[in-house]
């Protein structure tokens, strides 16, 4: 499962490159960001990315001088700061997500769809066997 995932990343992670000279990092957090419109705190960035927030904290502050996304005040936390896509942000994460989708399905267009659902199937269960073993955990 690891090989598989270290492979189509690395794939992914080079045509970001050659494509749009993105990292992966960058991407992945731009499509926390796309997917949370009002923003994200960095402490949540940072737990969704599985990152630590130093890591967060250096791309946010290079996509904030690049003007793809903003910081703007917590309103529930006036002390805190949330992130925000950027008008232009949100126009360039558009055109990298549209060619990722299809990187995606071009690497695996190749295996047939009943086995695509059985392993989203197996790997679904796997994710809640290991919740459950989580939350059991005192």
């Amino acid at each position: 499962m690891l090989s598989c995932t270290v492979r189509i990343e690395n794939e992914i992670r080079a045509r970001l490159r050659g494509r749009f000279d993105v990292t992966l990092p960058r991407f992945d957090l731009m499509a926390q960001l796309e997917r949370h419109p009002d923003g994200m705190r960095m402490g949540e960035l940072s737990k969704r990315l599985m990152v630590t927030g130093g890591n967060v904290t250096g791309i946010t502050n290079q996509l904030e001088q690049e003007k793809l996304v903003v910081r703007v005040p917590d309103p529930r936390d006036g002390r805190a700061y949330s992130v925000k896509l950027a008008p232009a942000g949100r126009r360039a994460f558009a055109a990298m997500a549209r060619e990722h989708e299809e990187w995606v399905i071009e690497l695996l267009q190749d295996m047939p769809a009943g086995d695509k659902a059985r392993l989203l199937e197996l790997l679904a269960q796997m994710k809640g066997h290991l919740d459950a073993r989580e939350e059991k955990k005192p």
